[in-house]
């Protein structure tokens, strides 16, 4: 299992962030994932317009995978309309 930083974008809109917050937790726990921390650095600027919003609630999740259900989760969050974006970086031991 390899550690990784995850960066999300959320909406801004309450309903839609706790939504995106919830399937993303569980689609980590259904593929083996493993949230060590989790940090709510807070509603900042986007630097261009995403699915036509200008401002988004940042998120950043230091989590243990397997590299293999890294792409799977890829996948997953692509299809998740409570999130904006998103980022995976593995981070070296």
């Amino acid at each position: 299992m390899r550690r990784y930083e995850l960066t999300v974008i959320f909406p801004l809109e309450e309903d839609q962030h706790r939504a995106g917050r919830e399937q993303l937790l569980s689609d980590l726990a259904a593929n083996g994932a493993e949230v060590e921390k989790t940090d709510e650095i807070g509603d900042r600027d986007l630097a261009y317009e995403v699915k036509k919003r200008k401002r988004g609630k940042y998120v950043l999740l230091v989590i243990k995978s397997d590299p293999a259900k890294i792409t799977v989760l890829d996948r997953i969050f692509k299809l998740n309309a409570n999130l904006l974006k998103f980022l995976f970086v593995r981070v070296e031991d």
